[in-house]
């Protein structure tokens, strides 16, 4: 599974900031916190600016988060397929429910790439006609 350990803390992050706007009352909301508020999110995407510049060591490249993904479809299609085969055989330690939910992890994962793949290629088409 890719880390994403970056995007979860802004994320974290946004949430907390969200949750002290919605405890605070509409009208109690003066400039100072509106100001405050503002500050920590600028201060945030500074950061994270700053990160993406400076290059993160901890957060994997395209490439290889792309060669992940690929290589854990293909363990969820290959252990699908194992089990499968070992159902049919009549293994007594494979039972169906286990074969079904790993054929449908295997369905989704390759579907969910499948979508990642179709969006990577029309992006790719989109740059390509742009003028230069």
């Amino acid at each position: 599974m890719v880390d994403r350990v970056d995007i979860n803390s802004v994320l974290m992050q946004m949430r907390q900031v969200k949750s002290q706007l919605r405890e605070q009352q509409p009208a109690a909301i003066n400039t100072e916190t509106r100001t405050g508020l503002a500050d920590k999110v600028q201060k945030l995407s500074e950061q994270q600016a700053t990160e993406a510049i400076t290059g993160d060591n901890s957060v994997p490249d395209f490439q290889t988060m792309f060669k992940n993904a690929i290589d854990t479809v293909n363990t969820h299609q290959k252990t699908s397929a194992e089990l499968a085969t070992r159902f049919e055989q009549g293994d007594p330690s494979v039972d169906l429910p286990e074969v079904m939910i790993a054929m449908q992890k295997s369905s989704v994962s390759f579907q969910a790439m499948t979508q990642v793949r179709n969006k990577l290629v029309e992006a790719y088409k989109e740059v390509m006609n742009m003028p230069v």
